[in-house]
């Protein structure tokens, strides 16, 4: 389980306790425990060796050699941090069903992957930094604790670029985890930019589930355009947040170019690059997308190649077959160049 959890990677549903939620994590471990003790069945059978699912990516780039290469040696433990392979530091609280217990740790080379992405997704990250012919700007869309943020972030400073961070955020407790991320990690006030509210295409109000426990949560979903009395009726109920939808050109308006956006949004992703396109064609260098489902992924394919754009890497979502309706429970990842930006 510790190698599938990430917002976006393994989807963990809104639930309304810390407890309910280590139970469905449990719920999903057993089921990808059952799924991996089929294959490992199959292979034997075959006389072939097991390999973990995630060494089952596409790319048009050596992917491993990429994670490698940006690899920090001589790592130190902090004895309140988790420290992952490029030195970011990560609190245990952030994730405390999966992380307690882990600070004063690092971990190795996430190779085929670690507690919150895989090869093609870190691959996808790091190659954007490589890729960034000055400084580094990324957006992180549904940014959380700023994984990406901080993760990008830290390999593109040690290059010697500068960077630019901007998150956008609904739930209010992950905002909080964001900046305290960002700050642990050495980030000035002047390199980050968060934001509290919902991307979206265009302006507007949405509705946002309120969790009791930041961490406890990391798949919450907006209802997007509510209404006034939809706000009503929430506002009576205590459950929501009304929060303003932020479109990504105003996200995007004082930057004359973005080197990554990275985009996990419970769903949302097709819709929204397919409502920017012209946007993200002419100002965004490279998508790092986490998609939902396999209709998610074949809608990405025909907007994004149509308008020209190369994929570099891709690995599908992991899905069950249940009652005859396919169900995600490793979300895809997608990894997309703009050779408009990017000869």
């Amino acid at each position: 389980m510790k190698n599938l959890l990430k917002a976006g990677l393994l989807r963990v549903p809104a639930v309304r306790s810390l407890s309910d939620a280590r139970n469905e994590l449990l719920a999903q471990r057993d089921a990808l425990s059952s799924d991996l003790d089929a294959c490992r069945n199959q292979l034997a059978a075959q006389g072939r060796e097991v390999a973990s699912p995630f060494y089952y990516y596409h790319s048009c780039f050596d992917a491993q050699a990429v994670i490698r290469r940006h690899a920090v040696p001589g790592l130190r433990p902090h004895p309140r941090y988790l420290t992952n392979y490029l030195g970011v530091l990560i609190d245990p609280k952030f994730f405390p069903s999966i992380l307690n217990g882990r600070a004063g740790q690092i971990e190795p080379v996430p190779i085929p992957a670690n507690w919150h992405a895989d090869i093609a997704e870190w691959a996808a990250a790091l190659r954007a930094v490589d890729l960034a012919p000055g400084g580094f700007t990324m957006v992180e869309l549904g940014c959380g604790w700023g994984c990406w943020m901080n993760n990008t972030g830290v390999a593109a400073r040690r290059t010697g670029r500068a960077v630019h961070l901007i998150g956008i955020e609904g739930d209010e407790g992950h905002i909080g985890f964001a900046r305290e991320a960002c700050e642990a990690n050495g980030f000035r006030p002047a390199e980050i930019t968060l934001h509290h509210g919902i991307a979206a295409a265009t302006p507007g109000t949405a509705l946002f589930p309120r969790q009791g426990e930041p961490g406890s949560s990391w798949g919450l979903e907006p209802i997007f355009g509510a209404t006034a009395a939809q706000r009503e009726h929430a506002a009576r109920s205590g459950r929501y947040d009304a929060l303003p939808m932020i479109p990504l050109q105003d996200v995007a308006a004082q930057h004359a170019r973005i080197d990554l956006l990275h985009i996990d949004i419970q769903g949302g992703e097709a819709d929204l690059v397919t409502a920017c396109l012209p946007l993200l064609s002419r100002k965004f260098a490279y998508l790092l997308i986490g998609t939902h489902s396999r209709a998610i992924e074949g809608k990405l394919f025909e907007v994004l190649l149509d308008a020209g754009w190369r994929l570099e890497i891709e690995r599908p979502c992991r899905l069950h077959v249940i009652e005859g309706v396919p169900s995600t429970y490793v979300d895809g990842v997608q990894g997309w160049r703009n050779p408009t930006l990017l000869a």
